[in-house]
């Protein structure tokens, strides 16, 4: 572990991007190019939409549920054993779903042992790209984020490929043996102390939320030696709840809320853009191509997203970047039930890969904002938590609606709207929030001054004292305006 007072924003920091980013092809690249085999899974099993949907789903779900995990193992033991111990996983997941004589089968396998290992390596490595870099940290996001369009654009003609000279079974064996190279991505993750991570005892038994019990238990271990003191400074650190108590914010609640319908938005596009363009008469080596467009501007969208809200002018707009983002995607979606040709399914992959990108890099760095660093890793793992839900109910829903309705305008439509409403509550909780603050502002600056404010004759309200919000005084008094305090 490298002891450090701040991120160093450099160094060793470039080589943890350069890991994420494998990370982030490995994982996210290859989850997308399974919708490249829903149409040979099938075909092959004869099922409806609905069914084979699941497939997407419950990898995404088992991904983003376990994401929890993925930081527990990394906070409490490491980065590195968890990454690695997540490609073993994916790759044994991969490699049993080319043996797969069912959707069930594929259930297990390829979603929840594949999602399962993705969930060990996604998080933790993300996090981990935070605790490198301050001043350049949505540029670094932004580079290590970019493996997911990078992988897409070269994994989706890639696997088209391999589906026509192996077989879906071949190809699946052949992405088992790749994702192995998240064991070197864990290699590369080496720790990093920052002053910020560092407690003190004296510091902790200060704290509200510490139980009496705790505290006198940690006030008679420190007569003790001073290995004894750390192992239970380090445990009560540990056990207690300050590791989640981000929970509470309400910053962190609006984002979460915001996240689960962004998040249903954007998963089914990935499953159905392949089988949506081959049902208006899109060749599959085109539709392949569409996912590789959508893949490669999806790189553009997260270096340019991160440079730019890097730049002072932009840093403290990055929320409204990110929510501007969201809204263009789920746009993007309402537009696309009318677009049924190749040449017009072009401008939409340029247009919601690039927002796509844009806001994948912006929710680390957005939760960074809201929560600090120090608790960036336990926070990323919930908010990608709450993507598992939605990944898992959004397919098959999806799926469901095209079954019914024979087409896929209701499940575009459901996407777009859902976006668009992630975008406008986050929007809105902005807006109250700067209001709530120009108010506070105004009651500080007239904090010296007494004022009387009338409401109907009969309440004043006096704001005194040179403190906060908590020395405005609410004082009764008559109808003549005579305090009766």
């Amino acid at each position: 572990r490298v002891p450090r007072g701040s991120p160093p924003d450099g160094g060793w920091g470039w080589m943890i991007v350069a890991g994420c980013f494998l990370v982030t092809i490995c994982t996210r690249a290859v989850t997308r190019c399974i919708s490249i085999f829903f149409v040979e899974f099938q075909t092959y099993f004869g099922q409806d939409y609905a069914r084979t949907a699941w497939i997407h789903s419950i990898a995404d779900c088992a991904t983003m549920l376990c994401a929890p995990l993925g930081s527990l193992i990394s906070n409490h033991v490491s980065c590195q054993v968890g990454i690695m111990l997540g490609g073993l996983l994916a790759s044994t997941g991969l490699i049993l779903s080319s043996f797969a004589t069912s959707l069930e089968h594929l259930y297990l396998s390829l979603g929840v042992l594949t999602g399962l290992g993705f969930a060990l390596c996604y998080s933790p490595a993300i996090a981990m790209v935070g605790k490198y870099f301050n001043r350049r940290k949505a540029l670094a996001y932004g580079i290590a984020m970019s493996g997911s369009g990078i992988g897409t654009f070269i994994l989706a003609p890639v696997v088209q490929l391999l589906i026509e000279q192996f077989s879906w079974r071949g190809a699946l064996l052949i992405l088992g043996g790749f994702v192995l190279n998240l064991c070197v991505c864990g290699a590369l993750m080496r720790p990093i102390s920052l002053k910020e991570d560092r407690k003190t005892a004296p510091e902790f038994l200060e704290q509200d939320y510490v139980p009496d019990a705790q505290k006198q238990d940690l006030k008679q271990m420190s007569s003790c030696s001073p290995l004894i003191k750390a192992w239970s400074r380090e445990c009560l650190c540990y056990c207690s709840w300050k590791e989640y108590d981000f929970l509470l914010m309400p910053g962190f609640m609006v984002l979460a809320v915001s996240v689960l319908f962004m998040a249903y938005g954007c998963s089914p596009l990935f499953v159905y853009l392949v089988p949506y363009a081959l049902t208006v008469g899109v060749s599959h080596h085109q539709a392949a191509f569409l996912m590789s467009i959508l893949g490669v501007i999806d790189i553009v969208g997260n270096i340019t997203f991160g440079w730019l809200t890097d730049r002072r002018c932009l840093k403290k707009y990055r929320h409204f970047c990110y929510l501007f983002a969201v809204g263009m995607d789920g746009l993007c979606c309402l537009f696309l039930p009318v677009l049924q040709n190749f040449p017009l399914l072009v401008p939409f992959s340029f247009t919601f890969g690039y927002f796509d990108g844009a806001y994948v890099t912006l929710i680390p760095v957005v939760t960074a904002d809201v929560v600090g660093t120090s608790s960036l890793s336990s926070a990323l793992g919930i908010v990608y938590f709450l993507h598992a839900i939605p990944y898992l109910v959004s397919p098959p829903v999806a799926g469901w609606l095209v079954d019914t309705t024979g087409s896929y305008t209701a499940s575009f439509l459901l996407c777009g709207f859902s976006m668009i409403f992630s975008s406008t509550l986050l929007c809105f909780a902005r807006v109250v929030k700067k209001i709530k603050k120009t108010r506070l502002q105004s009651l500080t600056n007239d904090a010296n001054t007494k004022q009387h404010i009338w409401t109907n004759g009969a309440i004043a309200y006096s704001v005194t004292g040179e403190l906060d919000q908590k020395d405005v005084e609410f004082l009764a008094v008559d109808t003549n305006g005579y305090s009766k305090s």
